[in-house]
């Protein structure tokens, strides 16, 4: 049984300093997979360590890839091809990660091999139907599985796979990728209609790496379309900060009194700013600094400093572009003068935890008044905050950390139940806040 850490967070001194979040995990996980899928050596620098990315690099070598580490955060892809997947002797095993298994569904959908997909507890609560539906439509089938559309499922590709056009009925990037990481073992042309822009890095990757795609505007959201196929040729990948780590340290900055930090390399890809843009609406000061692309990508330095923020009305239409800051937008939110209004939330109720609802509890925990919707939260904000609460993650590291930077601020300290996950994310968390001047106690002290 994995050992459970409970950490405090106490009121604390100004932040200070400069700091590297953790590389971005979704571009970390694409770099593994599309590098396999590559003929021939790719080299990727700031891969991001984590468990859920070690989660996928292990099952690209059970399927055939061959993934080293070469130095610190450097690491050699030897590819397989596209379509030169092998049938792996045993289960893979993707622990909490809900974006490897479900990119990796839709990469072994189109390949005559059947693959058993299995997880932790908190991933095998979370629902697959929505990837497996189109993958159907590819030609996959479930062979066996525990609860219908929830791991541990075993899946058997498509003999003959069938190129399909499908619409999303919600934007959702992993289902995105999932279909079009299927057309790549897939003669004709896969399309995918989104309803709105969500996380574009698939594309950009698969771009960078010399597939053949299409991206066009539709009456509402995009249309795109993946030649199947190609010979994907092999590159060299530098992993920018992810934007979803380095919200935290951000509004630790902004809620702090007299704090002034320096984020640095973060990755500023549009589909993923929508918790800047928000914040700057709150009064927040962010600066962006040495704004360049690398690799496709959008990346700058941000510069934070403390800020008194006011409450704002979020739209709906925002959520795609920053669906996993909104647990730490409450901590911001909370600390805002008057009120804010989140809407189009629902995707946060089938993340690691019902994150609407545990954000909601761990909210009225520390004394601050809300009101949950079925697909929204109502928070009005003030100065100060009670706090003095244990929060439950629910095995939920944004939930966790959320609520740690919440202690910060707090007028007594707030302690979660378990933080041993966060290492799924942002392995070094502790360390690299208390670097910047954030009090923290683990159970071990």
């Amino acid at each position: 049984m994995a050992k459970i850490l409970p950490i405090s967070a106490q009121k604390s001194e100004p932040l200070l300093g400069k700091l590297r979040v953790p590389s971005d995990k979704s571009i970390s996980h694409r770099a593994l997979i599309l590098g396999t899928s590559c003929v021939g050596e790719t080299l990727v620098s700031n891969l991001l360590e984590a468990e859920d990315i070690m989660a996928t690099a292990d099952a690209m070598r059970a399927m055939g890839g061959h993934i080293e580490k070469t130095g610190d955060g450097r690491w050699l892809i030897k590819g397989v091809g596209t379509g030169g997947l092998s049938q792996p002797d045993q289960p893979l095993d993707f622990g909490n990660s809900g974006t490897g298994v479900r990119l990796c569904l839709g990469l072994v959908a189109s390949h005559n091999m059947t693959v058993e997909f299995s997880g932790d507890a908190s991933l095998s609560k979370r629902p697959m139907g929505r990837v497996l539906k189109p993958l159907a439509d590819i030609g996959a089938s479930i062979v066996s599985s525990h609860d219908r559309d929830r791991l541990p499922l075993t899946l058997k590709g498509a003999a003959n796979p069938l190129a399909i056009e499908y619409t999303l009925p919600v934007a959702s990037a992993q289902v995105k990728s999932a279909i079009l990481l299927a057309g790549l073992n897939t003669p004709g042309i896969m399309t995918v209609i989104e309803p709105e822009p969500t996380r574009d890095h698939t594309e950009r990757m698969l771009s960078y790496f010399g597939a053949e795609l299409n991206i066009t505007p539709e009456a509402q959201g995009r249309r795109i379309e993946l030649t199947g196929q190609p010979e994907l040729r092999p590159g060299i990948l530098n992993i920018p900060a992810d934007p979803s780590s380095a919200a935290f340290p951000l509004v630790a900055a902004l809620i702090i009194p007299g704090s002034d930090i320096v984020l640095k390399d973060v990755m500023l890809n549009p589909t993923r700013t929508g918790l800047i843009t928000t914040l700057k609406e709150m009064g927040a000061k962010i600066t962006i600094v040495d704004e360049r692309e690398e690799g496709g990508e959008t990346i700058g330095d941000l510069r934070v400093e403390a800020s008194e923020l006011k409450g704002v009305q979020v739209p709906s239409s925002r959520a795609p572009s920053m669906i996993d800051e909104y647990p730490v937008l409450c901590v911001a939110a909370a600390f805002a003068s008057g009120q804010t209004h989140m809407a189009g939330l629902g995707e946060l109720r089938v993340k690691e935890s019902d994150r609407l609802a545990a954000m909601a509890a761990g909210l009225k925990a520390c004394g601050v008044e809300h009101e949950e919707g079925e697909d929204s939260l109502f928070i009005c904000g003030k100065d100060s905050i009670p706090g003095g609460a244990t929060i439950k993650t629910h095995m939920d590291h944004r939930i966790a950390m959320a609520f740690l930077i919440m202690g910060l601020r707090s007028d007594s300290p707030i302690t979660i139940d378990d933080g041993a996950m966060i290492a799924t994310s942002f392995p070094g968390f502790i360390d690299e806040m208390t670097a910047l001047g954030a009090t923290f106690k683990t159970s071990a002290e």
